[in-house]
């Protein structure tokens, strides 16, 4: 997740909160401690935030009280950077976990990913998974985001056409139930059904395996047994789907 990315939530809130969200992501996913005033307003200035060249980032961060403090200089500039306050602060305006560097920029991630989502439906799954994000139900957050790409690609689908989407499934399961409208394909299994999207052109075959070992994980994390994915898997499944069914 770059910058630009990360701010855009906010790019029309105070110059405050844009200059903490600054330090907040240098510090937690560049490792850069503290910036100068200057290098701050550049940052926003390079993230094409609305008039970010008129910033007083000095004047703002001096007025920020507890949420930043100075811990000295680099030559003449001072040096500023963000206090446990100041994340909270992040955190609560952004609506990130107290977590793992990687749940947090899935939660991030996802967030900017609502605002695009037009489909309710598809929209209720993922906010559903970024909850559970939020409180570190791994398990649940991939059940529902899969809900949710599934949703979006049965929508690509169906638009080429029943005709043409029955053949694609027919190949793959000959028993298969006809598929006449979009609710139709609870009855179609998600293997099954990401063979048809690619027999259709929906996805090509690099696609489709990627979401079928996606599929795999979700599958483990939808029955009841002891697997539990860590961060990082999740961040993967994430990424990958998102990247796939949400471009």
């Amino acid at each position: 997740m770059t910058l630009v990315e990360f701010l855009h939530p906010i790019e029309k809130n105070s110059n405050r909160d844009r200059c903490l969200a600054v330090l907040y992501y240098k510090l937690r996913y560049e490792n850069i401690e503290s910036l100068t005033a200057e290098q701050i307003k550049n940052a926003l200035v390079h993230s094409r935030v609305p008039k970010a060249a008129s910033v007083n980032a000095a004047d703002v961060l001096a007025k920020s009280g507890s949420l930043v403090d100075s811990p000295g200089s680099s030559g003449a500039a001072r040096l500023w950077r963000i206090t446990d306050a100041g994340k909270k602060h992040v955190r609560d305006l952004m609506g990130l976990p107290e977590a793992d560097a990687e749940v947090e920029h899935d939660v991030s991630e996802l967030n900017r990913l609502l605002t695009r989502l037009t489909d309710p439906i598809v929209k209720g799954f993922v906010e559903e998974s970024v909850t559970c994000l939020k409180a570190g139900a791994l398990k649940a957050a991939v059940v529902f985001l899969w809900a949710g790409a599934v949703r979006t690609l049965q929508e690509k689908v169906i638009l080429k056409g029943v005709h043409q989407v029955n053949t694609a499934i027919s190949i793959h399961d000959p028993s298969a139930r006809q598929v006449k409208k979009q609710d139709d394909f609870q009855y179609i299994r998600d293997k099954t059904f990401l063979l048809a999207a690619e027999g259709v052109g929906v996805l090509d075959k690099a696609e489709r395996t990627t979401l079928e070992a996606a599929l795999d994980l979700r599958n483990k994390c939808g029955h009841p047994t002891k697997y539990s994915p860590g961060p990082a898997k999740a961040k993967s499944f994430i990424e990958d789907v998102s990247n796939i069914v949400f471009p």
